[in-house]
This record gives structure tokens, sequence and C-alpha cells, in this order.
């Protein structure tokens, strides 16, 4: 990782110094050139809307998730593989005579290194992590995640300088919420993001967190938690659980709080919306055919936007 791990101070930016980037329906329809960024839980259509406007032609994609896993997780994930062949000792002799090559295929369509790296506490035997190194790892990505947001503005220039897109979506994971606090309106991340993008909440329904629950609790994948609440639902799943961390299961255990992170979640992101930007639904989301779709829906979204 390039730059230093260290905590992230507040800014001297704050969103009442300037405002939404675009203010209202009228800003939205005279604007050559849109920049926008979509929060929300992971599976209710950022990425789907995303890939639909950059089908279009005129929208330049980034994605937080995969700006991670190549620019400040790549070598975590490709060390943490290179350990894992070391301990074969074909794979072993290979590697130390240079004879070998490993690295992550990560793309837009498979992030599946940044989320195995993460990995999930527990047992050894199940595969689990010991809960400091799972720590240690959260840490790296909470860094690393924070660093990939603020690199947006780098981003907006690039895509319309090299490339000549004139309009921007910025991709975030469902964790942007963790690292922030919406009700401090001098919060470094939401100040900066707030300056160069409208922020949009992809809000779900009961009926959807039902899904999500459904899917997850079918295929478990690691996630990202604050700090504080990972601290919370581990001694809480100890306790109720009557075990010791090496005697956790991983993938119960991330069963077990994955409707817990959701609750959390919410919560974090309204107060986005609500402070920084605007909510449409996923259902609006999932209805989009086209940009001049999408276009409509913002306009309509600011122009129904509470004071």
């Amino acid at each position: 990782m390039t730059r230093p791990a260290a905590p992230i101070s507040k800014g001297a930016n704050s969103k009442d110094e300037g405002g939404m980037i675009y203010g209202s329906a009228r800003d939205w329809r005279a604007a050559s050139r849109k920049k926008v960024l979509f929060f929300g839980m992971s599976g209710l259509g950022k990425t789907h809307v995303s890939n639909r406007l950059r089908d279009n032609g005129d929208w330049f994609h980034y994605s937080i998730d995969y700006r991670i896993g190549t620019r400040y997780m790549g070598e975590f994930i490709t060390d943490n593989a290179k350990a894992e062949a070391m301990k074969v000792p074909f794979l072993r002799d290979l590697l130390m005579s240079d004879s070998i090559y490993i690295g992550s295929n990560i793309s837009f369509e498979n992030l599946t290194p940044v989320s195995t790296y993460l990995g999930k506490p527990g047992a050894p035997g199940k595969g689990g992590l010991p809960i400091a190194e799972y720590r240690r790892r959260q840490d790296q990505f909470r860094h690393a995640e924070i660093y990939a947001l603020l690199d947006t503005e780098y981003f907006i220039d690039r895509a319309q300088r090299l490339y000549g897109y004139p309009h921007f979506i910025c991709d975030t994971g469902g964790s942007i919420c963790e690292w922030v606090d919406p009700e401090d309106p001098r919060d470094q991340v939401l100040s900066e993001l707030s300056k160069h993008t409208l922020m949009i909440w992809i809000e779900g329904s009961e009926a959807h967190t039902a899904e999500l629950i459904r899917r997850f609790d079918k295929a478990p994948k690691p996630m990202s938690y604050q700090p504080e609440f990972l601290s919370r639902v581990w001694e809480a799943y100890l306790a109720e659980n009557d075990c010791t961390p090496d005697e956790v299961d991983p993938d119960a255990f991330i069963r077990w709080t994955y409707a817990q992170a959701l609750a959390h979640r919410q919560p974090r992101y309204r107060a986005m919306a609500r402070n920084w930007g605007i909510t449409v639904t996923a259902e609006q989301i999932g209805a989009i055919r086209d940009a001049a779709d999408f276009d409509a829906l913002i306009e309509s979204s600011l122009e129904n936007r509470p004071d």
C-alpha cells in the first residue's frame, strides 16, 4: 500500500460550505458532466446500474472494490497466496527459483481475491483465521477502502482527460458507511466525495433485506465491519454459544452476524442520504434500461428531495 496506514483525520471541507454538487433538478439537467456515487447494501443494484450506464458509452465506471484489490491490497493478496504455496514443497522450490509466478486475477466481475484474503474468524481446522489476524486484515481493508474513496477526484479527472468520458460513476462497496460519520459536516471522506459527486443511496425494502439474508445464508462471504461492531458481535457470539475463539465455526459466525450487520448499516446509510445526497429505491434502479431512464430518475429525486 503506497499511502501510510495512519488513522484518517477530519478535513476542513464540509457539505455546508458547498452543498450538493447538483442542488436541483435544473442543475442536473444543465450539467454537461454528470458525476454520481452509488452507495448502499451489496446486492441492490449499484454495479447493475453502473454497467447499464457504462454500456451507454458516455459513462466511466470507477469500482472502489476493484481499486482496493488492484492498488491497495494487491500485494497483501499475492503475498498470502505465496505463503500458502510455500507450504507445499513442490511449489516452494519453484517459487524460490523464480520458476512460477503467482498473482490474483481480479476483475470487475470477479472480486473473490479480496474477500478470500479478508477471510473469516474462527477454528483453523475449518478455514478460520485467529481473531487477531482477522482484525489486522480488517484494518488493512478499512484503510484501503478510505484511500480508494479519496482517489475519486483523481479518477474523475483521469476519465475525462485521458479517455474523454463526460460522465462518471463511483461504484462503492457496502462498507463505506462503516468508516464515516454522516452526522459530522466535516467528515473528511464524505465532504470530499460530495464536492465531486452526487451521492445516491440505493435503498432496499424489507423484502430485499430478507432476500439478501437468504442468499447470504446459502453462500456466506467475508465482510468488513466497523471495529467496535466486530468486537461486540464477536464477544456476544462466544458468550451465546459458550465457545472459545478456536471453536468458532467461521461460516456459522458470519451467518449469525450478517442480519445484525445489515441492521447496523441501515441507519448509517439513511443519515448519509439525508445529510449528503439523495435516495432512490432498488426497484427504481432495477427498472432502468438506459441513460435516459437514469437521468429522469435523478431529476425526479432531486425535485422531491426534502428540504
